[in-house]
């Protein structure tokens, strides 16, 4: 799994690229943590435009990520996920707790 951030403000874009399933999910669950501690972001959008497969751990992984950013006070949204991707969230219904566009 390949990850590259941007920050422009307090609005952070991580870029997620590769299999986000249980063998990377751990790893990118500690690396998200880590660079919204580092950016307090008030927002964070997550590209998986990049996401090549994707299963329940990627699901756990957004819903992580919305998660902290309520802590913080923020929002979170998913842009461009592909057709497998899009698949799992609809199939999770996270639609009605995440911006997906």
């Amino acid at each position: 799994m390949e990850v590259s951030v941007k920050c422009e403000a307090r609005h952070i874009f991580i870029r997620l690229s590769g299999e986000l399933d249980h063998h990377s999910a751990k790893g990118l669950l500690r690396r998200l943590d880590q660079e919204i501690e580092k950016a307090l972001p008030t927002q964070l959008t997550l590209d998986l435009s990049g996401v090549t497969f994707m299963d329940s751990s990627g699901i756990a992984l957004l819903i992580r990520a919305r998660q902290r950013m309520q802590e913080l006070g923020g929002t979170a949204d998913v842009c461009g996920a592909a057709a497998q991707a899009r698949r799992v969230l609809d199939a999770a219904g996270l639609q009605r707790y995440l911006t997906i566009r």
